[in-house]
This record gives C-alpha cells, sequence and structure tokens, in this order.
C-alpha cells in the first residue's frame, strides 16, 4: 500500500512532548471520524454502505452517543440493524434446515459454528477501520522523516518514544521503508527509547507500591503518584487520565 506524507500533525504531537506522540494522534483522529460520521457523511451512500457492512465497536458507539447527535446515530442504526437481521435470519436458516453441518462444527469448510459466525458479525467496526488506516499513514511519515530530515531525528531521539501499542505498528513497518544504515539507526533508537521508559515506568511502579509499606510513609513520592495510570497508557497505549491532544 502506498501512503501520502502527513507531516504537519506528526510534528505537532511531537511538540506536545507527551508519553507517546502517535497515541496523541490517534485521539485527535478518533474524534475527528466520530464527528465526521455524525456529520454530513451520515447521508452519503457510500458512508451508509460502510457502516451496513462493518458497523461500529462498542468504544465508538459509545463515543458516538456521547455527541448527543441522536438523529445522526439512530439513521447509522437503522440500516444497520437491517443487514443485520439479514445476516441473522440466513444463518437461522442454515442452521435450522441443517442445510450447513459446517455450521455447527468448528472444523468445518468455513471455520465456524453458527454461533461464532453471529458473534464475528460484531468483531469488525468501520471507524476502527478508518483509524488504524490512518495511524499506518502516521507511522509511515514517522519512518520516512527519521530517513530523511535530520531535525526530526534528533527531536525523535529526545522524545519519550512511543507506546507499547505503538511500537509494533511502526517497527513492522520499518524494513518496507527503511533500509541500510537508516533502518538499523532506527531499529537501536527504538530498542533504546523503548528500554528507558520501560524501565522508568517499572522503576516507579516499584516505589508506588513501597510507598504504600508505612516504613516509607515519610518518604517523599518521587515520581511514582501517577506510576499505575503512566503504566497502563505505556503498555497499552492511552486510556486513562487527560486526553493526550488537547482540545
Amino acid at each position: 500500500m502506498r501512503y501520502h506524507l502527513d507531516t504537519i500533525p506528526l510534528w505537532e504531537a511531537f511538540e506536545l512532548n507527551g508519553a507517546c506522540p502517535l497515541c496523541a494522534l490517534r485521539s485527535k483522529t478518533e474524534h475527528m471520524l466520530v464527528d465526521r460520521f455524525l456529520g454530513a457523511s451520515v447521508m452519503e451512500p457510500d458512508t451508509r454502505i460502510s457502516v451496513n457492512v462493518s458497523g461500529f465497536c462498542a468504544r465508538h458507539h459509545k463515543m458516538l452517543y456521547a455527541k448527543e447527535n441522536r438523529l445522526g446515530h439512530a439513521l447509522m442504526l437503522q440500516s444497520r440493524m437491517d443487514s443485520v437481521r439479514e445476516q441473522v435470519e440466513k444463518t437461522f436458516d442454515l442452521a435450522e434446515n441443517g442445510k450447513s453441518r459446517a455450521l455447527f462444527r468448528r472444523d468445518g469448510d468455513n471455520g465456524a459454528s453458527a454461533a461464532l459466525k453471529m458473534a464475528q458479525m460484531h468483531d469488525s467496526c468501520v471507524l476502527c477501520e478508518s483509524l488504524d488506516e490512518t495511524m499506518a499513514r502516521y507511522a509511515y511519515t514517522l519512518l520516512h522523516l527519521f530517513k530523511s530530515d535530520g531535525k526530526f531525528r534528533d527531536t525523535f531521539k529526545r522524545s519519550k518514544g512511543l507506546c507499547l501499542k505503538d511500537v509494533p505498528l511502526v517497527l513492522g513497518m520499518a524494513g518496507h521503508v527503511l533500509s541500510g544504515k537508516a533502518l538499523g539507526d532506527f531499529v537501536s533508537v527504538l530498542r533504546e527509547k523503548t528500554l528507558e521508559t520501560l524501565d522508568k515506568n517499572k522503576q516507579d511502579i516499584d516505589w508506588f507500591t513501597l510507598k504504600h509499606d508505612y516504613r516509607n510513609a515519610d518518604e517523599p513520592w518521587k515520581d511514582s503518584r501517577d506510576a499505575p495510570m503512566r503504566a497502563v497508557n505505556y503498555l497499552r497505549g492511552w486510556s486513562l487520565g487527560d486526553d493526550p491532544w488537547p482540545k
């Protein structure tokens, strides 16, 4: 897949100097997509078709609902439910009439039981798919800038690195974008940043737990007061605390 470069948002994310620039971009993009799906695109045929096919995950339904555009949300639910009903009825017809014994076997031709086929209807999310595509573009841009822009390379080296959700995203793409010395330099820097941040979070978690021992009651907290929150955000990507992208 070919990606176009999107350098300005990436620079803005690094200038925030937060825990993970890609987490900041993911949050910004996610909110933009929610607004887009509830905006004029609600009435666009392509949007309605993609929503009918994939629907939304529970997290993104929650975000859509929180925007309080009940009509926009309802319009997408209306056609999605028609699509789901058709799929559900078809699956039950096959199961009830015994037309496909594979529906009751995990080792059937389609590799799914009837229950699993229905469960798979809820595994997709059109907003997640759009978000993943955008984050892949940002990962590509990060690697391209590391290779071609000395100022960005220095900025990356001074940053706090990436969370463990985004390290594999970028690392998995690195071999397709970089080669030779550039690839080796990037992997080396990413390794150093990742282990450095992981060790710092572990150190703070250790002290956080020790501070709950009465013998350390009078000792300073150091950097450990928010250590559990930071550790979760580092291990899983931002999910706790203030939004990493300022609104």
